[in-house]
């Protein structure tokens, strides 16, 4: 049940397919005699400078991966100063993200209901001493995905005989999760705040962006894009960055494959709109094939959640170690020292 939360997609599951298959189509030109001993994966970002040229998607739930993940995950963004996407609906308080980070995280906002809620996590963020925000725009209602509807997958969860079965069937991740306790939507433990994870975000629109931008003073990243227009109309809009996403193909199954939107969006927008991107990434040189089709910076998600799984902080770690060598190497191949060049090559 919680591996096919974490690995599924909408519907058949064709658009998860159709992400990788325009990623694996990507061609990378290689150039030979070029003197590339000294390279760097450092990427400037929002003012400051990123370790790696990915970061850390903002995903719910993470501790149901293994207890103690979105812990993980935040001592991994401090270690290498790439941001950690601190969700909604994390499995810890946005506070202790932020904390343990070290201040490298973003605070990932749905605008849920009558949008209450959503302004009163804004205030918090702001106490809490985040400096970016990233709204994500592409969930106005949740996606329908028949593997968790198969396991009547929710969240609390709801334990009955077939649930009860699949845990019982999967005795080291029930055991420990039993004697670290049940993972919660940790940020809606709050009085007067009842949360549903599949309450309508409909009523979202350009007037809600403009009362986020009004209230908001740091950077203001927009998550979900895919659309040319959408994306000229954010930039009127006074949004810091774009990120590029189809959201894994987790909400519509017959969405456009996000690499092959990133390209149309970047020759809207012109050069200086930073344009992030995530989506299908499993690997450095996939990292890579962002940049060079306009991506200024990238994030994972799935892939980090099973290296945790597998593997706990340990496997993690050397996850993203394989993820910097494979990155790096690339570059060499291709003739580059930087990430600055991709796009050019």
């Amino acid at each position: 049940m919680v591996f096919d939360y974490i690995d599924g997609a909408a519907g058949d599951e064709r658009g998860a397919e159709r992400n990788r298959a325009e990623l694996d189509a990507i061609e990378l030109p290689t150039r030979v005699l070029r003197d590339v001993s000294k390279r760097s994966l450092e990427v400037p970002l929002f003012g400051n400078i990123a370790q790696r040229p990915f970061g850390i998607s903002p995903m719910g739930m993470c501790n149901l991966s293994a207890p103690g993940a979105d812990l993980m995950l935040a001592r991994l963004a401090a270690r290498f100063h790439v941001p950690l996407g601190a969700s909604t609906v994390a499995s810890t308080p946005l506070e202790k993200l932020i904390e343990i980070a070290e201040g490298h995280a973003w605070f990932q906002l749905y605008f849920s209901g009558d949008g209450s809620g959503t302004f009163r996590l804004v205030e918090r963020a702001k106490t809490a001493g985040y400096q970016t925000i990233i709204l994500t725009v592409d969930v106005p209602e949740v996606g329908r995905r028949p593997r968790e509807l198969r396991h009547g997958f929710a969240m609390p969860f709801r334990i009955g005989p077939r649930q009860f079965a699949d845990f019982a069937l999967h005795p080291r991740w029930s055991l420990t999760t039993l004697l670290k306790g049940r993972p919660q939507m940790a940020n809606f433990q709050m009085p007067g705040y009842a949360f549903d994870r599949t309450e309508s975000r409909a009523k979202a629109d350009w007037d809600t962006l403009r009362k986020l931008r009004d209230l908001w003073p740091g950077k203001l990243v927009v998550k979900g894009v895919l659309d040319p227009g959408d994306a000229r109309r954010l930039c009127a809009a006074g949004v810091d960055a774009i990120q590029v996403s189809n959201h894994g193909a987790r909400q519509l199954n017959s969405a456009r494959p996000a690499i092959s939107a990133l390209a149309d969006i970047r020759k809207a927008v012109g050069p200086d709109m930073p344009l992030f991107f995530d989506s299908g990434l499993r690997s450095g040189e996939d990292v890579i094939k962002a940049f060079s089709r306009g991506a200024n910076f990238t994030f994972l998600g799935r892939i980090l959640q099973f290296a945790i799984a597998a593997g706990g902080e340990e496997g993690l770690l050397r996850l993203w170690q394989v993820l910097t060598e494979e990155t790096d190497i690339t570059l060499a191949q291709m003739g580059l020292i930087s990430l600055s060049e991709a796009d050019k090559v």
